[in-house]
């Protein structure tokens, strides 16, 4: 039977110069951050090819790790009229709607009237017993959300390809759900909903997520799922991992590529904020030196171990393609966008007061307006790039080269030429 193609669908690599990666970091409520980022690139991509288009049309694979995650699926599952569920300026609107019900700010997070040593110290004690007793909160809003938004739709049925990271706390090891990989193992083929609910599981805040699926010959398998950030808080190796093995297995539809031809990878990978920058550090070895178990999971009123293991992991996918992509001479074909100079609040995956979201916001607004950096390889702290613009800047020059290529395949492709 003959393949039907929407005119909107993106053509194969092979039918054009380029295979254009998109990846978003972990980190809760502050996916406001790279969901300011994706509204502005989506809406230049809107001036040069028209108002219907959409991310998912550019990109070969989207990768998402945890609210990367949850974000992934938003720009790539089909509505009713198979195209994408969101926009990608509705992704903002979207968490300041339900962040504060995902995350429901006790008292103490809440009082701005009472004694603020007592508030802390009420807030240090409901940690703690927290901490003993379960996760920080149930997960029941947000699952039952993700449910109702994704309905059954499956992994499948994404308009573009994805990549979202879990870890499977059973086998020990990471589940990652691919398309590319459905054909040697259908039963990954899961509901979306179900991908979403597992990669924000993220330890002591939301619950482990448990599921079986069962493919069309009847084989069945059981997840046992936390936090993607457990295997990748940025997911962008992963995402040019899936790739590579495309390549290897001589995948037509990426063809001629090679697995080192990094002048061929279009890479955007976004993060969602830290708090690095001297000065404003969230904890330190005198702190840390003191911390038994439970000051790992709730010191400072937060849950340091997690956001450590978290913000390691991205920072070595950054360091590593970094050095990668320098080495291949490739440096303008990667764009990484992370703002390290967050504050202790503005830092934290959970606080959904309206006056963090808010601050969330126009800390991606001003994101776009900051130089774009490059990690330094021997500090591993981003910096400025000489002559590098800002990352508005360079976020337009990127929605010039992804219109330009995915004109080119249009062109090239049997499909669509005319």
């Amino acid at each position: 039977m003959e393949t039907t193609y929407s005119s909107l669908a993106l053509q194969p690599p092979v039918y054009g110069k380029l295979v254009t990666v998109l990846s978003i970091d972990g980190g809760g409520i502050r996916g406001i951050i790279p969901g300011t980022i994706l509204a502005f690139l989506e809406s230049e991509l809107q001036k040069l090819d028209g108002e219907d288009v959409r991310l998912a049309d550019y990109f070969d694979v989207v990768a998402g790790t945890s609210t990367g995650g949850l974000v992934t699926a938003m720009l790539t599952a089909p509505n009713e009229s198979n195209r994408p569920l969101y926009a990608a300026k509705d992704i903002t609107p979207f968490y300041l709607e339900n962040c504060p019900k995902i995350f429901p700010q006790d008292s103490a997070t809440m009082c701005c009237g009472l004694n603020l040593i007592f508030c802390g110290l009420l807030s240090t004690v409901k940690s703690f017993f927290k901490s003993l007793m379960g996760p920080k909160y149930d997960g029941k809003y947000l699952h039952s959300l993700i449910k109702e938004e994704l309905g059954e739709t499956r992994l499948s049925q994404t308009l573009t390809n994805v990549a979202i990271t879990t870890f499977d706390i059973k086998r020990l090891q990471p589940t990652i759900f691919s398309n590319f990989q459905l054909t040697k193992n259908p039963v990954l083929d899961v509901r979306l909903s179900d991908i979403c609910i597992a990669t924000s599981a993220a330890p002591t805040y939301l619950p482990a997520y448990y599921f079986q699926n069962t493919d069309s010959e009847g084989n069945v398998r059981e997840f046992n799922l936390v936090d993607g950030g457990v295997t990748a808080n940025n997911p962008t190796l992963v995402a040019l991992s899936e790739v590579t093995k495309q390549i290897n297995n001589e995948n037509p539809d990426f063809l001629p590529t090679k697995p080192l031809d990094y002048g061929k990878y279009l890479v955007i990978s976004l993060g969602t904020g830290s708090a690095k920058i001297e000065g404003q550090e969230k904890y330190n070895a005198d702190m840390a030196a003191k911390w038994g178990l439970l000051g790992w999971l709730t010191a400072s009123d937060s849950t340091p171990l997690v956001e450590l293991f978290t913000q390691s992991s991205a920072d070595l996918v950054d360091y590593h393609l970094c050095v990668v992509f320098q080495a291949l001479k490739s440096e303008a074909n990667y764009l990484r966008i992370q703002d390290e100079t967050l504050g202790t609040t503005e830092s934290s995956a959970d606080i959904a007061t309206t006056e963090n979201l808010n601050n969330l916001v126009q800390i991606g607004e001003n994101l776009l307006k900051k130089p774009v950096s490059k990690m330094n390889l021997d500090t591993g702290v981003s910096e400025p790039v000489a002559d590098g613009g800002t990352n508005e800047e360079a976020l337009v020059r990127f929605a010039k080269l992804l219109s330009d290529e995915r004109k080119l395949r249009e062109t090239t492709s049997p499909h669509t030429a005319s």
